[in-house]
């Protein structure tokens, strides 16, 4: 299964995140999985990747040129794909994965997750979605989320489009047993012609 991680690039995050992404790196590898994540050498991303080569997993590390050209990119990827655009870069991530995971992340990572989310919605795809939840990170989003249903914002069930877990083990069980659910239409009240 190639399970899609997105993550903080940040080496300045304290160590229970590392710790984290260094055990989801380990179950990814042991359980012969390939990582498909953002190609970079720094943050929780190097870590993750780091930790899947030592367990003999698969990486496919897709990284845009404007940052490759940071010398930013990572010597662990069995394959790195460098993009013209981050638009293109997280169109073939989102392509060639088929699940996944967001470990606690700054602006890039919650775009991205909240994207897959979106698409998951309107139906672009229909893949496991779970965020380790490690020291309460996503808490604050996860209330936004609340105040979008209670108001009408998404739909009660829409819960359903994505897990939170609090372990890199939960996170994979969900992955491995997950089962598509329709939630029907993403609109509450579609206009007749």
């Amino acid at each position: 299964m190639n399970v899609c991680v997105y993550c903080s690039s940040s080496n300045a995050v304290a160590d229970v995140y590392f710790d984290t992404a260094e055990r989801l790196g380990s179950l990814i590898g042991r359980n012969g999985h390939s990582l498909i994540y953002g190609g970079a050498n720094v943050g929780l991303m190097e870590q993750v990747a780091k930790t899947v080569k030592e367990n003999s997993g698969r990486i496919v590390g897709i990284i845009p040129q404007k940052i490759h050209d940071k010398q930013l990119s990572s010597s662990h990827p069995d394959e790195l794909i460098v993009t013209k655009t981050m638009d293109e870069r997280k169109a073939l991530m989102r392509d060639m994965a088929d699940a996944f995971i967001a470990l606690p992340g700054g602006f890039g990572t919650l775009e991205e997750i909240l994207e897959v989310i979106t698409l998951k919605q309107l139906d672009y795809h229909r893949k496991p979605v779970v965020f380790i939840n490690v020291n309460g990170f996503f808490d604050d989003l996860f209330t936004q989320f609340e105040k979008s249903y209670t108001e009408c914002f998404a739909k009660e069930n829409y819960r359903k489009l994505f897990a939170s877990v609090l372990s890199p083990e939960e996170a994979l069980k969900y992955i491995l047993e997950y089962q598509f659910e329709d939630m029907g239409s993403k609109w509450f009240n579609v206009p007749s012609k």
